[in-house]
């Protein structure tokens, strides 16, 4: 993951604080994969870039990962624990696109990249003026504690966990038959565009349909779902349902896990508290950032312990 030391994870903390989502997620994907270039890292399966995430939040946090929700039903606030290990399976390298069958319809279609995931959500956003709502009716938030990784420092985050551009490849990827993503007027369109670029082939009763003319609205219910499904498999990491259990009312609540805004909610939290750090050794010190940031977490808690009991 290249060198993603203290002074390198400012940098990108400090250059996503002019970006939302989509752009976020890049800058922490090119501190996974450093040697990659964006159009590369753009080119990607949505699943890919998932499992590249998952290693640098272990990398940098640990293993564990706090999660808060709240029950759909009653409103309970919920926590749990998963491990990262756990999470982000890398899909299978595949020479051609997927197919499906249902009915009279046999349908080929590509795994969504990044870049695909993207310009769905800024179709489907543009279209309503506002960004596209996520299937899921009930956001997840993170809080996650740095474990025996790069940075040994105290993390305790709370942010969305679905949002921007990866609601549409939930809507298209993680929809069922009948659940709200399906229902949903919104989350039905951000799928449909994902999906109507990453269509290969279409044919009808054994006659080709210009796959570029056709409105994928005409694909029947029962091979959108198929498809949805078959994408599920191929490449699962780049959906990630929760189905939690309220202990208070026991009915189960879904949340989709979204690790770029988990990662940048953790990362953000980090970076404002090793800035206060700074701020606190400099002021008592004289010493400059660089030397600050070379310092181990060890040491530097150390000094301001002795600031404090100064």
């Amino acid at each position: 993951m290249g060198n993603t030391g203290p002074a390198e994870l400012l940098a990108i903390w400090e250059a996503g604080l002019a970006h939302h989502g989509p752009g976020r997620a890049l800058l922490l994907h090119r501190a996974a994969r450093p040697e990659s270039a964006a159009d590369e890292l753009l080119s990607l399966p949505v699943g890919e870039r998932e499992a590249d995430l998952y290693a640098l939040r272990r990398a940098l946090f640990g293993e564990r990962m706090q999660i808060r929700a709240e029950c759909g039903a009653c409103g309970e606030a919920m926590e749990f624990d998963l491990d990262a290990r756990d999470l982000g399976v890398r899909p299978r390298k595949r020479d051609g696109p997927l197919r499906v069958a249902e009915g009279e319809w046999t349908v080929e279609f590509r795994l969504p990249t990044v870049a695909d995931l993207d310009a769905a959500a800024h179709a489907v956003a543009g279209a309503d003026g506002r960004a596209v709502a996520g299937a899921g009716a009930h956001a997840a938030s993170g809080a996650g504690g740095a474990g025996d990784g790069l940075l040994s420092e105290d993390v305790g985050v709370g942010g969305p966990v679905a949002a921007d551009g990866d609601e549409a490849a939930e809507a298209f990827m993680a929809a069922e038959g009948g659940d709200a993503a399906v229902a949903s007027t919104a989350a039905a369109r951000a799928r449909r565009a994902l999906l109507a670029r990453c269509l290969v082939s279409v044919h009808r009763a054994g006659q080709p349909v210009p796959a570029d003319r056709l409105p994928v609205a005409e694909l029947p219910e029962p091979v959108q779902r198929k498809l949805a499904e078959a994408a599920e498999r191929a490449d699962p990491a780049a959906d990630v349902t929760l189905n939690v259990a309220c202990p208070a009312c026991g009915e189960a609540t879904r949340a989709e896990l979204d690790i770029a805004s988990y990662l940048w909610a953790e990362l953000d939290h980090w970076a404002r508290d090793l800035l206060l750090d700074v701020h606190l050794l400099a002021t008592a010190y004289g010493w400059s950032e660089p030397q600050i940031l070379a310092l181990s977490p060890l040491r530097r808690r150390y000094y301001l312990e002795l600031c404090a009991d100064g």
